[in-house]
């Protein structure tokens, strides 16, 4: 089945760019990515492809792929093989940017992979790996609220109408037995949707009283004075649930499981160096962060937004159906049959290979 109206408004915010991260002149020998780096790849490598076009956020949510690619980590797994990189700050942009060829490969958010999934009747794309869990928490004014009683009544911020953490909140209001119109967020509390980047200052004036907000901007939103309410990460067994996915296009899976294969090798090999290193992969990240925007986060920002997220391989599929049916409880969503949208015989692959466990895809796998 189809959504009703989408999990991630398609009026949204557009790409911030299409910038093209050349990491490699020839597509052999040493390879050097735009912050100069070397990366090793063996003279003989083969080349798997011409280049792989993938996709992501310039967010630490994100952070998979901003260090995979600052430390040359995915090049080197793809040989020969260029990386041709853009960046969006929509989930719906870089959607529609894998379903115009524009992409193959995409970090993204569960809310639009489950929109893209079921608006093609599950023909353009298979989420194929996970890569981040948790960095979602309530900020709120401590003058204004003092425990989470006190949220009723106040203006709460949440990135966009449907989006993953807009669904989150939605489902914590509606377990506090209050009522709001999923629509326009009108109702026992005044849901605002906001753009992350003006939502700190939406918070420095007085009109909004709080957010629901990913990392990094729920930390600065605490730099401006806010408290952590909720991490909700305590709202999920386990403290785990997904925050970004790995895409593919179906068609790039089926002409280039090689490629695909090789992105993931690179994928689970630098969410093993993040989690060995996590000093110096928050500091790749904020590198990356600065080519990409050309702003660093700050110390009182990215150490404790750092601190909030797990990297890892699993997709949690079963945090992916409960997200789904918490968007149909809020009327965001008919529906859907997520049968198919996984596809993980190529990262299990990888992960048996590296001595790692094999994940599970909830019953929701390709046939």
């Amino acid at each position: 089945m189809s959504a009703a109206r989408p999990l991630t408004t398609l009026r949204t915010l557009a790409v911030i760019a299409a910038l093209p991260l050349l990491l490699t002149a020839c597509g052999y020998g040493s390879d050097a990515a735009d912050d100069g780096k070397q990366t090793e790849v063996a003279a003989d490598a083969k080349k798997l492809s011409d280049e792989v076009k993938i996709g992501y956020f310039p967010n630490l949510t994100h952070a998979t792929a901003l260090v995979g690619v600052q430390e040359g980590l995915l090049q080197k797994e793809l040989g020969g093989t260029k990386i041709k990189a853009s960046t969006f700050n929509a989930g719906p942009s870089e959607i529609e940017a894998l379903n115009a060829g524009s992409i193959d490969i995409g970090w993204i958010g569960p809310s639009p992979a489950i929109n893209g999934y079921t608006k093609s009747d599950g023909k353009n794309l298979r989420i194929i790996g996970g890569s981040a869990s948790g960095g979602v928490k309530l900020v709120v004014n401590p003058d204004k609220i003092k425990s989470l009683k006190d949220v009723k009544g106040k203006k709460i911020a949440t990135p966009q109408l449907g989006n993953t953490q807009d669904v989150a909140f939605l489902n914590w209001i509606a377990d506090q037995g209050w009522k709001v119109d999923a629509q326009s967020g009108a109702g026992d509390v005044s849901v605002v949707r906001t753009d992350n980047k003006i939502t700190p200052d939406a918070y420095k004036s007085g009109s909004i009283d709080g957010a629901w907000v990913p990392e990094p901007t729920a930390s600065k939103l605490v730099a401006e004075g806010g408290k952590v309410l909720l991490d909700e990460s305590t709202l999920w067994p386990d403290k785990k649930f997904v925050i970004t996915n790995i895409i593919v296009s179906q068609k790039f899976l089926k002409e280039h499981p090689d490629v695909v294969e090789a992105v993931l090798r690179g994928s689970v090999k630098t969410n093993e160096w993040i989690n060995a290193n996590p000093e110096q992969a928050k500091a790749s990240a904020n590198a990356a962060l600065k080519q990409l925007s050309g702003k660093e986060l700050p110390a009182e920002v990215i150490d404790p937004a750092w601190k909030s997220i797990t990297f890892l391989d699993d997709p949690l599929a079963a945090t992916l159906d409960t997200e789904a049916e918490h968007a149909v409880k809020a009327g965001l969503l008919e529906k859907p049959d997520l049968k198919g949208i996984y596809d993980l015989a190529p990262l299990n692959k990888v992960l048996k290979a590296e001595g790692k466990d094999e994940v599970d895809d909830a019953d929701l796998g390709a046939e």
